[in-house]
């Protein structure tokens, strides 16, 4: 789950007039995702729903598997694009809090929770900083979000070794072997963690992959100076993203100043950094790219939350730099607690907070 972060002041909203539609109420939604039955919603204590109209109807109950404490639960859920009738979630384990990213099987009536197959599992040292975020790549893999395993400034060193899935994104091909099968082009074979993609990252609680572009955003929550959004290609495995030599584009130090130097060689800086220090914020929430069809402003903007402060801002991607940032929140309001967004079938965008969920709708 998220840990402390903070927003710049951006410039103003443009043209679009949007507004929040309370979709409906319930405790704790941490993920939202299209399936060939239907938007399915996950809670942290591990079920799930299908979204009919304002109702969520239950379709799978493991909530005896998870772990529900401090920042551990069933953290991910995706459907696989190439078999729509399976089901990958992530989540911790009972008693242990331990990583499993496993599939279902998904029938018109439900999914059924003794088809159950565990496809990767990782030893957590902590409660914290468990990342928790899959999403299939448009070629078929699948990518994985794990933390560094928690603590105050990198206590286990993970964030640096490439040896270790900790503090990365993983990418593997579920389709290929089983449980899994590693891309010949995986950036570590031979010399780290197989798995691994990128890394240096702290807590990548949320990210996101753009399918026209083949881009990934990810929402990097940091540790007490400032938060980041982190843009890389798909094609550009190896990325250190320089966690915790660096936390935002300050040289990581104490809990309230930054190092005065280090050595930067071989970091990819953050391509937005939200400096906490009297901002209302707390953690950044990583969102989505927007390429629905209802708002058109909005297409092409990657929209982004913070779980105190409850802003709505967004920015696009163009030519390796930043442009057109905005913050909707003058329009929209504060959302409350963000914990993480979602897309239906037809890319419309909902925000999932601690008690409720909320759709992005025109303002007329």
């Amino acid at each position: 789950m998220p840990g402390p972060g903070s927003p710049q002041p951006l410039v103003g909203s443009g043209e679009a007039a949007i507004a929040y539609r309370v979709v409906t109420e319930t405790d704790f939604p941490v993920v939202l995702t299209p399936g060939s039955e239907g938007t399915l919603v996950a809670t942290k204590d591990g079920k799930v729903y299908r979204l009919e109209g304002d109702r969520l109807v239950e379709v799978l109950d493991i909530s005896s598997r998870v772990e529900n404490e401090h920042e551990q639960g069933f953290l991910g859920m995706a459907v696989d694009p190439l078999h729509p009738d399976r089901l990958y979630v992530h989540y911790s384990k009972a008693v242990t809090g331990d990583t499993v990213v496993s599939r279902f099987r998904i029938d018109p009536d439900g999914i059924d929770p003794r088809s159950e197959e565990v496809v990767f599992t990782w030893e957590q040292p902590g409660q914290v900083h468990n990342g928790g975020m899959i999403q299939f790549g448009p070629h078929g893999l699948l990518y994985i979000g794990l933390g560094d395993g928690g603590g105050i400034g990198d206590p286990f060193g993970n964030g640096q070794n490439v040896e270790t899935p900790l503090g990365g994104i993983l990418r593997i091909d579920p389709h290929g072997g089983e449980p899994y099968a590693i891309p010949a082009d995986n950036p570590f074979l031979g010399e780290g963690s197989p798995e691994l993609w990128v890394y240096g990252l702290r807590n990548p609680w949320r990210f996101w992959i753009d399918y026209p572009t083949e881009t990934m955003y990810i929402g990097d929550v940091g540790q007490a100076l400032s938060e980041e959004i982190d843009v890389v290609g798909l094609d550009e495995g190896g990325v250190n993203f320089g966690w915790s030599i660096m936390e935002g584009n300050h040289c990581y130090g104490t809990e309230t100043e930054p190092a005065p130097d280090c050595d930067r060689r071989g970091l990819r800086a953050p391509a937005v950094e939200i400096v906490r220090r009297g901002q209302n914020a707390c953690a950044v929430v990583g969102g989505v790219v927007y390429r629905g069809d209802a708002i058109p402003e909005l297409q092409g903007h990657y929209l982004y939350s913070d779980f105190c402060g409850g802003w709505l801002r967004s920015f696009r991607w163009a030519d390796g730099a930043v442009v057109d940032e905005r913050d909707w929140t003058p329009q929209v309001g504060a959302a409350g607690q963000v914990v993480s967004f979602g897309v239906d079938r037809a890319g419309e965008v909902y925000l999932l907070t601690t008690d409720r969920i909320l759709q992005i709708v025109p303002a007329d």
